[in-house]
């Protein structure tokens, strides 16, 4: 039977054969979008490059083809600690694994080595450096690989967030190994990053899959930062027993703030680059091994954590590049289970970065790189535009990967929670803040107008004559905070312009003038006095998050789940692995949501393949069916379909998907539909498109009225169906998308 494949798009035939194997290892049943497609291209022979993010299942494309070939697939890993988590995870499945790298001993070394010859591998793990070596490089010729997989392939770009020089060497491949094909997975990379990575490893007429880098069971928060220890505090206690990073900026940062957790008792670690090596792999095994839930880091902690039960990420400060951002709020919520990203901005961020990434050139003792720096300050502008509270969190860093974002209100983010309210007398204040910039004759940043707009006697006003404005002290009952966020607000509406890299000033442009003639409206947002201090002191944690949360936990008895989660440390620590190796949190959840009556009901269990169900399947069912029995809980209920891989909120959609088509099937309304699967609106009227190109005889009237129907209809007419924004703009924006896209879907399915 092939595997239930999640969209339309991904319908790619796959080897039965393929389905077996990963039924038997992963204990997976479905597939996730692009798995298929990149599977193939793997078993083909083709050259490619997959785009997924981070705990959308990229491991899994190269791994299960590994086994159906029967041959040695090298793999290309950046970090020992990542390859040895791989190694255990794959050895655990069943799956002959190894790694060769400096953390071995010659013996074993050797032994790896034989085991390769023999033929009796198939997921050969090793570092760049070490693919250098001739003596490897022989090796690999010997037994004929035929195929490489690049793990992190955004480290060979110079565009990329995390340029590696010793990834360059990786283009000699193609031509050491002709008859090799290679394959490229990363999380995160730009139209840019992508078409370099291609370039540099020589790919030949290469298949680029791009997965959907929104991930839906992520809410994102972006916080003014008025108390930084207060702050980080308040999250923690949001998440108690669960794991988290905190990132700082810089490392006495990570030093205090770690030694402040611990006065209040939290065990925090700290992880930068100035600790000695063995400290930091210490650090990274205890995090990994869950004997403590909380490390505070810089960026350099992260890529080689496997751990999927992370239940926040917690920036201090703005991160330099939104794929930096996407990179480390993505290792929140890998098992598709909830997580809270929550990010502590100020305006002064920006510069400090700056500074901090001046002076690393300046004591590199190298030539400056202009290309370089600017690329540095246009991520960084990049990432300023994302703080600032203007478009959907969800829906910006989509868009910024270049896709397009489905639906008006994702539901999973501040600014779509209503977090922040529409700014009163928005026109009047853009107006004030535009004429300031005009007569300090465009030449100052936003800093300087701020102060001028509130009436600061400082120096460098005195000096300049700007007391003497008429634009002085206009806005004095407002914070310097406040100014300062609302004329970023205006840069990122592009109402004005911010020139200059290293010290920005403020232009004018011909929508700054349409704005001040009354021509254009400005919509500035803020966030009220009250809940501002109930986002500071715990009190703001998103509505969409609590019921997120409340889905995820359905029918799951919470005590058996802890008893279940024991048990696992219990063998992990026995094994000498992570314990997310043994089982992740979301099967965990499942097993203590349907409590199998009978041993065998666990090999149903999503994540319980044929080695796991041999190896931990008696204990962890005689724990289940004690805990069972001692509290007369009940047991045999219905499991919902597997879903494949890590688990993610988007794996899981179909069974959502699917009872969101029976309950519009028997005529619930949209919002019922939406309480029932804790989706948000926009996610809850795609199901119901959906279902109405499945059964275009239904009949709309239950959840459109007809007057708006026939509204939308006589606008499609004029411009057609292929997009909803030309019919929303027709319309004057007076029906909500939700509202066109399913008139449009029962108009292209009825043929109306």
């Amino acid at each position: 039977m092939n595997p239930t494949l999640p969209t339309a798009a991904d319908a790619v035939a796959v080897p039965d054969e393929l389905i077996a194997v990963i039924r038997r290892h992963w204990g997976f049943d479905t597939l996730r979008p692009l798995q298929a497609a990149a599977m193939r291209t793997v078993l083909d022979g083709r050259d490619s490059l997959l785009v997924l993010p981070t705990g959308g299942g990229k491991s899994l494309c190269y791994q299960a083809p590994a086994l159906v070939r029967g041959d040695t697939t090298v793999v290309v890993s950046p970090l020992i600690a990542l390859m040895k988590d791989q190694v255990d995870g794959l050895r655990a499945c069943g799956v002959p694994a190894i790694q060769l790298n400096s953390s071995l001993s010659t013996e074993e070394v050797r032994a790896g080595e034989r085991a390769v010859i023999d033929g009796s591998i198939r997921l050969l793990f090793a570092s760049p450096e070490r693919l250098a070596t001739g003596a490897f490089r022989s090796l690999l010729k010997q037994v004929g690989v035929r195929r490489f997989a690049i793990d992190e392939a955004h480290c060979i770009s110079h565009w990329g967030h995390d340029f590696r020089p010793e990834y360059r060497q990786l283009g000699e491949l193609k031509k050491l190994f002709p008859q090799a094909s290679v394959h490229g997975f990363t999380a995160t990379a730009t139209t840019q990053v992508r078409a370099d990575i291609a370039a540099q490893l020589g790919l030949h007429e290469p298949e680029i899959m791009v997965g959907n880098f929104d991930r839906p069971n992520l809410m994102y928060s972006v916080i003014p930062r008025y108390d930084v220890y207060d702050q980080a505090f308040e999250v923690l206690r949001r998440h108690p027993g669960e794991a988290g990073i905190i990132y700082c900026m810089r490392r006495r940062d990570v030093d205090e703030m770690s030694q402040w957790l611990k006065g209040k008792g939290i065990n925090a670690v700290p992880y930068h680059a100035g600790m000695e090596a063995a400290e930091r792999k210490r650090v990274h095994d205890l995090f990994s091994e869950e004997q403590c839930d909380v490390v505070v880091a810089t960026i350099a902690f992260g890529m080689g954590i496997d751990r999927s039960n992370i239940r926040y990420v917690l920036h201090t400060g703005m991160p330099k590049s939104i794929e930096h951002y996407q990179q480390e709020t993505g290792r929140a919520g890998r098992d598709g289970l909830e997580a809270e990203c929550v990010l502590l901005y100020s305006a002064g961020d920006s510069v400090l970065w700056k500074k901090i990434v001046q002076k690393s050139v300046a004591e590199s003792g190298n030539p400056v790189d202009n290309d370089y720096l600017d690329n540095v300050f246009r991520h960084l502008a990049d990432m300023e535009n994302y703080c600032r509270p203007v478009t959907c969190r969800h829906r910006s860093l989509v868009e910024y990967f270049g896709q397009e974002f489905a639906g008006e209100n994702c539901g999973a983010c501040d600014l779509c929670t209503g977090e922040s309210e529409a700014l009163p007398d928005a026109d009047t204040i853009a107006k004030k803040i535009l004429s300031c910039v005009y007569r300090v004759n465009e030449s100052f940043g936003i800093a300087h107008v701020a102060s001028i707009l509130r009436g600061a006697n400082t120096a460098p006003i005195r000096e300049r004559g700007h007391d003497k404005l008429t634009t002085y002290g206009l806005l004095k009952e407002h914070s310097q905070r406040e100014l300062a966020d609302w004329i970023g607000q205006l840069v990122g509406l592009g109402l004005v312009d911010q020139v200059g890299n290293e010290y920005p000033i403020l232009k004018l442009n011909a929508a700054s003038w349409e704005v001040m003639k009354d021509l254009r409206t400005a919509r500035l947002r803020y966030i009220p006095a009250a809940r501002a201090a109930g986002a500071a002191d715990g009190a703001g944690k998103s509505s969409r998050a609590s019921r997120a949360e409340a889905v995820s936990w359905e029918g799951v008895d919470r005590d058996l789940f802890e008893r279940l989660r024991k048990l696992r440390h219990e063998q992990a620590a026995a094994r000498g692995v992570p314990p997310y190796l043994i089982f992740g949190d979301a099967t965990l959840r499942e097993l203590a949501r349907v409590r199998p009556a009978a041993l065998e009901g666990l090999s149903k269990i999503y994540g319980i393949g044929e080695a796991k169900f041999r190896d931990f399947g008696q204990m962890f069912f005689e724990a289940l069916d004690a805990e069972c029995q001692a509290r007369e809980l009940s047991r045999n209920e219905a499991p919902v379909a597997k879903p494949q891989a890590t688990g993610s909120a988007s794996a899981r959609s179909g069974s959502t998907t699917q009872a969101g088509t029976d309950l519009f099937r028997r005529g619930a309304t949209i919002e019922e539909v939406m309480q029932a699967t804790g989706r948000a609106r926009s996610t809850v009227s795609q199901y119901l498109a959906d279902f109405l190109k499945a059964e275009p005889q239904t009949s709309v009237d239950a959840w459109v009225p007809r007057e708006i129907y026939q509204r939308v209809a006589d606008a499609a007419r004029d411009v057609g169906i292929e997009k909803m924004k030309p019919i929303y703009e027709a319309l004057d924006g007076t029906v909500s998308y939700d509202d066109i896209r399913v008139v449009v879907a029962h108009l292209a399915a009825s043929g109306g």
